[in-house]
């Protein structure tokens, strides 16, 4: 459905987030050129992930009148998808920070890091993090155990019912912030994002709808909800829509939902075209390992290796491009091919060990004598 390409593109998107992020400091007011901004709004891109997150889970129960099959294989399914993938890269980024770079956040790894992470627990409790890019894992785990309650409300009630119960305690919260604006700290962040995430639940409802309501202009009114958050973003400037984050997430899930919908049903056929070519397709395979994995490889590169080649600044953005990107994209899909893939084509340990089981033994070959 093209899906998988969105979410490939949006991990290639957080790549190069970061290695804007770690070349120019200071941000979001940094010394990058201005002609870079554009690189700067990785966490919409996360909040994109969120929005198809929610969507994707959420399309088989909106064709079986919303109905998860059971909140316990539910929740083993989302922990056989998720967790084998996370557990390894989370034992690769404790190697790296300890022993190559140190991590973004809160000094060296400990014990606590350890346990925290490991039982995906770093939304709720702070801990020195080994991987910069875990903390959306922390929040989605979160949201996976509200998932059965968000399709139990979608279905004895309604979508505006949904919508309402979720959004309005997060708007509420905001305009009693100081400055109505909240501060946001390093976790603590479910509450604030699970409005985009049940804006992909509500979205998905488009793909089991009628024909008519299918053939709406989704795209068109993907293009009509972005345009006054773009609008306010190009006026105010960057740096205000960084600080802004949390009204700037709300606003803008509309319109992320609305993209999904038209490419779930098939339309614009340009942007499906392209989203459905076997380089973007592929990217998609592994997209989660992508997203897993690159931060420790774009640190080494920025701070052990770049220093030795080129100079701070923009020599060192286009020196971690060249070396970083392609590392991250290669070493991603080998990481796939041992710790996503296995797990994606297969459910349960029984049938991911079969095959290995019903492998017939090698046969000798006598040679004849001479």
């Amino acid at each position: 459905m093209g899906l998988d390409g969105l979410r490939g593109l949006a991990a290639l998107y957080v790549v190069l987030f970061h290695c804007w992020l770690y070349t120019f400091p200071g941000y979001p007011d940094s010394s990058a050129p201005p002609w870079l901004e554009g690189l700067m709004f990785g966490r919409l891109a996360v909040v994109f992930f969120l929005v198809l997150s929610g969507f994707s889970l959420a399309i088989s129960p909106a064709r079986h009148g919303w109905r998860s099959g059971g909140l316990a294989q539910f929740l083993r399914r989302r922990a056989w998808r998720i967790l084998p993938p996370y557990w390894a890269a989370l034992a690769m980024s404790l190697m790296i920070s300890l022993f190559v770079v140190p991590a973004s956040h809160f000094g060296p790894p400990t014990g606590k890091t350890v346990l925290v992470f490991g039982l995906v627990a770093q939304d709720m409790i702070t801990a020195p993090t080994p991987n910069g890019a875990f903390w959306s894992i922390g929040v989605e785990a979160e949201l996976y155990l509200l998932f059965p309650l968000l399709l139990l409300v979608r279905r004895r009630s309604s979508a505006v019912v949904l919508a309402a119960c979720v959004a309005l305690p997060v708007i509420a919260l905001g305009l009693t912030a100081p400055g109505t604006n909240p501060v946001e700290g390093d976790n603590w962040l479910a509450p604030h994002l699970a409005p985009v995430f049940v804006a992909g639940v509500i979205g998905a409802g488009v793909v089991a709808a009628r024909e008519r309501v299918r053939r709406l202009p989704w795209g068109w009114f993907a293009v009509l909800a972005a345009l006054p958050v773009l609008a306010l973003g190009a006026v105010k400037g960057s740096v205000w829509t960084v600080h802004h984050y949390f009204w700037i997430d709300l606003a803008i899930a509309p319109a992320m939902t609305m993209l999904l919908a038209a490419v779930a049903t098939g339309r614009p056929a340009p942007l499906l075209r392209l989203l459905t070519t076997r380089p973007v397709r592929r990217l998609g395979d592994f997209s989660y390992s992508l997203y897993l994995i690159h931060l420790p490889i774009v640190m080494v590169v920025i701070r052990r290796v770049a220093p030795h080649f080129v100079s701070p600044g923009l020599p060192t953005f286009w020196f971690t491009l060249a070396v970083a990107l392609p590392v991250s994209v290669l070493g991603a899909w080998l990481f796939a091919q041992f710790f996503e893939m296995p797990f994606k084509r297969n459910r349960s340990w029984k049938t991911l060990i079969a095959p290995a089981r019903c492998r017939p033994p090698e046969r000798r070959v006598r040679r004849p004598r001479a």
